[in-house]
């Protein structure tokens, strides 16, 4: 067991000659393109970059034109549109309100017990009926969803 602790050991030194010397110099980055060459590239990607702008901003305000174009060429299609659907909810409404009077004596559709509500508008004028009126006879949440239409935009 003593021969085993005096196994001759050998200390880590450093080499024959020493360690090289630390360098501690600021070494400079090398540099691949000078200053004028860098102001160069500045100006070149900025002058091909605007160049793209105008070319895409030119495309863009011919998209909006066409687009500007098309809705008001079709503007007032959809405006019958919406005037032919509002007189058929009226009809509904006018047919709704016969069906559901029929057997009530002296009614008259548009009337109030034969004595019109309106008395300083010639019958034949259009009066708008409010909200609720004009959706009375659709369904509950059809209603709301009408509404609300806004809110939810």
């Amino acid at each position: 067991m003593a021969e085993a602790c005096q196994v001759a050991r050998k200390q880590d030194l450093p080499p024959p000659g020493g360690y090289k010397p630390i360098p501690y110099k600021r070494l400079p980055a090398r540099q691949l393109f000078s200053g004028y060459t860098m102001f160069a590239g500045f100006v070149g990607v900025t002058v091909f970059s605007s160049y793209l702008y105008y070319l895409t901003s030119k495309k863009i305000s011919k998209q909006e034109i066409e687009m500007r174009s098309a809705k008001m060429a079709i503007y007032p299609m959809l405006l019958a549109e919406r005037d032919r659907e509002f007189l058929k909810q009226l009809r509904k409404n006018r047919d709704a309100e016969a069906e559901l009077m029929r057997d009530v004596p002296g009614w008259e559709v548009g009337t109030y017990y034969g004595e019109r509500v309106y008395k300083n508008i010639p019958p034949d004028t259009l009066v708008q009926p409010i909200f609720h009126e004009y959706y009375a006879h659709t369904l509950g949440w059809l209603t709301k969803v009408r509404a609300y239409i806004k809110l939810r935009s």
